[in-house]
């Protein structure tokens, strides 16, 4: 099967490409994966079959043009930070684009991964954004398929590598939404799942959450970052005007915050299973636990690159 993968160079989709190679064991089949930028693929592009294309795909012409011989695509594209039209462009008009472009190439069988907790009456722009886009790829007509995770861990995270770096500079940390809930999964759970989800036809209209077993609050998940990296700090946590008022400074600093104001309307609602949508078990995945990767994870201290790839041969998982 030729497969186009958005977002393919990404944090999850560099794993779903290896994946997908994995799979494939030699069979035949290409994947193809845009980027605008050829340098920031290197890390995908030594794989066999996977063919690394310079191109817009926020460029509908350009995007039919790739999926010609594509039997399926896999849709990844995200922004976690910026302003509404910011959210719209990646979450909404990418997803509709997308759907045009399906039809034009007559491709029909699409795998787009989501958020949990992705409403159209959530509390934040991402998960209204996110939930706009899902409607409009589910309302296409396609054979949509969406996997909405948790939290995604994962040797190369901006979760739990963050707290842990920031252990190892700051003697407390001042923590917003402390209580916040989230359910985190590992990174080769959610790459296994898209796999195997486009290997199974009759998943075809449904919503599955991607979540790990366990569920933690934010100042737990903190705190074990720190203890697991050997830099354990104290955890402060404020009240939500000051983490408003924190989140508001950092939006001005120059680059990408830390956290931002839409986060914390995030961070409102709990970000764990909903207990109605099928899970991974509907795939057969059992997904790992946070306390079976996240410590060898963290013990190099955020310089163990790669090590998901490293349980991939090693275990096989």
């Amino acid at each position: 099967m030729n497969i186009l993968v958005l977002g393919g160079t990404g944090f999850i989709g560099s794993l779903v490409c290896e994946k997908l190679v994995e799979r494939s064991g030699g069979a035949g089949g290409r994947i193809v994966v845009p980027t605008r930028h050829r340098g920031r693929a290197k890390h995908v592009q030594m794989l066999p079959t996977v063919e690394v294309i310079e191109a817009d795909v926020h460029d509908e012409a350009q995007l039919a043009q790739l999926m010609a011989r594509c039997e399926a695509v896999v849709s990844l594209v995200g922004v976690l930070h910026g302003d509404n039209a910011e959210f719209e462009r990646a979450h909404v008009e990418l997803p509709r684009r997308l759907a045009r472009a399906c039809g034009v190439a007559g491709v029909q069988r699409v795998v787009h991964v989501s958020a949990l907790g992705a409403e159209f009456s959530a509390p934040s722009m991402y998960l209204r954004s996110k939930a706009a886009g899902e409607a409009v790829l589910r309302q296409s007509g396609l054979a949509v398929t969406v996997l909405r995770p948790s939290v995604v861990f994962g040797a190369e995270d901006r979760f739990l590598n963050l707290f842990a770096r920031m252990q190892a500079v700051l003697p407390v940390v001042p923590l917003a939404c402390a209580k916040a809930q989230f359910q985190p999964v590992w990174v080769n759970d959610v790459a296994e799942a898209v796999a195997r989800t486009l290997e199974t036809p009759s998943t075809a209209g449904q919503v599955l959450d991607c979540t790990g077993p366990t569920i933690y609050t934010l100042a737990e998940l903190v705190c074990l970052a720190g203890r697991w990296s050997g830099h354990q700090r104290l955890v402060l946590p404020v009240p939500a005007a000051l983490g408003r008022l924190m989140a508001t400074l950092m939006e001005l600093l120059p680059g990408e915050p830390l956290i931002s104001r839409d986060n914390i309307n995030s961070m409102k609602l709990p970000n764990v299973a909903s207990g109605v949508r099928p899970g991974l078990e509907r795939l057969g995945i059992t997904p790992a636990s946070l306390e079976a990767i996240a410590p060898e994870m963290l013990g190099g201290h955020g310089e163990l690159a790669r090590l998901d790839r490293w349980r991939v041969q090693a275990h096989g998982r």
